[in-house]
């Protein structure tokens, strides 16, 4: 049974690349600032990889190595080492360390950035159960909120049965305003190697720059309601005048102003006070 299974594994990995195996499978991300995550992901396994093989050399060098080889022979017993035990301390405490480091690194880099610094705002609006995208809202960063009415400011919205798309430019920063009227959701597209999610009565942002044309997949993923699975959108990276005529085409179709599915939430549930 053990080399029928083993045999099964290695036919099922015979067919899968060096990064489906080392990597999970990780996507090639489609904007400048994933590659921050996706190194931290690399690095991460490539780290865990290597402490890996060290421990699993170590635990087979000293069950051969001081083994019993007899009835009569014990190995060496210790009750303490101080050496190792500092050794075996310090060491994880530095590889977590290092990782909080990276890993705030990337966030920073993908979240950090000042919303008033980037080409263009989209206001998403998660309701249950699709998505709403406002494009070219102005933001007033001082307030951490969108300004409900402006002249270039364009929407378009979808169903569970008609998923909307999303329009990106490519080569230009976006930073994304998320909302939600109702309830929690998660703002995904698998490409970006990144998501957040969607509260109501706080406003959450993030900011990436698409660096490849083409369609790609989104989704929620915070079970949200009975139409979760059907929370879907696709993502179309275009040039910045298709992108251009995208929006002034919806304005002159009459999608203007800021459409948030219904009344913002400005309480978060639990907390007092008005959440800005």
């Amino acid at each position: 049974m053990t080399a029928l299974s083993l045999s099964g594994a290695l036919f099922a990995l015979s067919g899968c690349s060096s990064n489906d195996i080392l990597y999970l499978s990780i996507p090639k991300p489609i904007t400048s600032e994933g590659h921050w995550i996706h190194d931290m992901w690399t690095g991460s396994w490539n780290t865990a990889w290597i402490v890996g093989a060290i421990v699993w050399a170590l635990m087979f060098y000293v069950s051969v190595k001081y083994r019993r080889r007899s009835e009569d022979h014990v190995p060496v017993q210790m009750r303490y080492h101080l050496p190792i035990e500092i050794f075996y301390t310090l060491v994880p405490v530095m590889m977590v360390i290092l990782m909080f480091f990276f890993t705030v690194r990337a966030q920073d880099a993908v979240i950090g950035n000042d919303s008033g610094k980037a080409d263009h705002n989209i206001v998403v609006v998660g309701q249950k159960w699709s998505w709403t995208f406002n494009y070219e809202v102005d933001v007033d960063t001082a307030n951490n909120r969108a300004i409900t009415t402006t002249a270039n400011t364009g929407f378009e919205g979808g169903t569970i049965d008609a998923p909307p798309t999303l329009w990106l430019p490519v080569n230009e920063s976006v930073n994304f305003e998320l909302r939600s009227p109702d309830v929690i959701h998660s703002f995904w597209v698998p490409a970006f190697l990144f998501k957040e999610d969607v509260f109501p009565g706080r406003t959450n942002h993030f900011t990436v720059t698409p660096t490849k044309l083409g369609t790609f997949v989104g989704k929620c993923t915070e079970l949200c309601g009975t139409y979760h699975s059907k929370m879907l959108f696709n993502v179309k990276v275009v040039t910045a005048q298709e992108y251009a005529d995208h929006v002034a085409q919806l304005v002159a179709q009459g999608n203007a102003g800021l459409a948030e599915g219904s009344i913002f939430v400005e309480q978060q549930a639990g907390l007092e006070g008005d959440q800005q």
